[in-house]
């Protein structure tokens, strides 16, 4: 099964409790569950990893279970970009977030009334 999301395709979804490393280089989403849609929770790049670990001591990690409503109703999808730069990546987010405005990553923003 595969998510289209503007003109790319994740591979997913598949509940996160599934997911386990190794992991390249991937933008990822994280999605809460309902009935037969999804919805973007969050959307995150990331470079290669191994740890076990990875998503859950994301900072992130709290609102997405929030929003979620348990872990148990957490998706995950992935697009591979193989030996891509952070910076390719981080573009390819940024255009994610600004057209599908995941809760998660509108919290990152700082509240204008904190300092």
């Amino acid at each position: 099964m595969t998510l289209q999301i503007l003109s790319y395709e994740f591979l997913g979804p598949i509940p996160l409790s599934k997911w386990g490393p190794p992991m390249d280089e991937v933008l990822y989403l994280l999605l809460k569950r309902s009935k037969d849609t999804f919805e973007i929770l969050y959307v995150g790049q990331s470079g290669k990893t191994t740890e076990a670990d990875f998503f859950t001591k994301n900072e992130h990690f709290k609102c997405w279970i929030q929003n979620a409503g348990s872990e148990s109703n957490l998706y995950l999808s992935i697009y591979p970009m193989w030996n891509s730069e952070p910076e390719k990546r981080e573009r390819l987010v940024n255009k994610i977030v600004s057209k599908y405005a995941p809760i998660c990553n509108e919290k990152n923003k700082t509240d204008p009334g904190e300092s």
